[in-house]
């Protein structure tokens, strides 16, 4: 499953999402989950904001070799789930192709419609949506200017979303092809309690 994550600068919110999945994959042996990011607005070329960064590394995730690019229609052509941090960049996106708006969400909208509906595919997650209503505002604030515990925030909210919901939307076929090689699939953290495992630890992410 390879997910795109869509803010407007694509230096904070959007890295971490990135990053966040990538390093759940490698500690989940999760080799089909893939991830990348873009902006509406993007600042083309310029690395990760340095307190996103933070962020990242104190998730767990690897902040290093970023440059922020911008959205163009064939990354959401490619992606299997288009996960944006704003209900505005999500109506945004949904426009930019036929049957784009079936697999784009806000992170916190898709994360609610798991939660709530048990949804663990891509396409339940559309058929559920239609009907829910909508609960309040599911936005991440761009933390840009402000303080690092605002980023931590950020980061910290992301991680609480994103990770239940990757792990539910894992696809079906590696979960099948991981059972016929082991009798059935427990997915544990890495040896040493790494800090993303501390992390889904300390808020009782399952």
């Amino acid at each position: 499953m390879h997910v795109l994550f869509v803010c407007n600068g694509n230096v904070c919110r959007s890295v971490i999402a990135e990053r966040l999945t990538r390093a759940l994959a490698v500690e989940h042996a999760l080799p089909n989950l893939t991830a990348e990011s873009a902006g509406t607005r993007a600042l083309v070329g310029f690395p990760v904001e340095p307190l996103a960064a933070q962020a990242i590394e104190g998730l767990g995730a690897d902040a290093s070799g970023f440059k922020a690019r911008r959205l163009k229609n064939e990354m959401v052509d490619n992606a299997d789930l288009v996960l944006t941090m704003t209900q505005q960049i999500r109506d945004q996106v949904s426009q930019l192709g036929f049957g784009v708006a079936a697999r784009t969400f806000t992170l916190l909208e898709a994360h609610r419609i798991a939660h709530v509906t048990g949804a663990r595919s891509i396409a339940e997650l559309h058929r559920a949506r239609n009907d829910l209503s909508i609960v309040g505002r599911e936005n991440i604030t761009d933390p840009v200017g402000l303080s690092e515990q605002a980023y931590c925030e950020v980061g910290d909210r992301i991680a609480e979303a994103l990770v239940p919901l990757l792990l539910a939307l894992a696809p079906h076929e590696q979960a099948r092809l991981a059972a016929d090689e082991r009798t059935g699939l427990v997915i544990e953290p890495g040896a040493g309690s790494p800090p993303l495992a501390s992390f889904l630890a300390a808020h009782r992410i399952r």
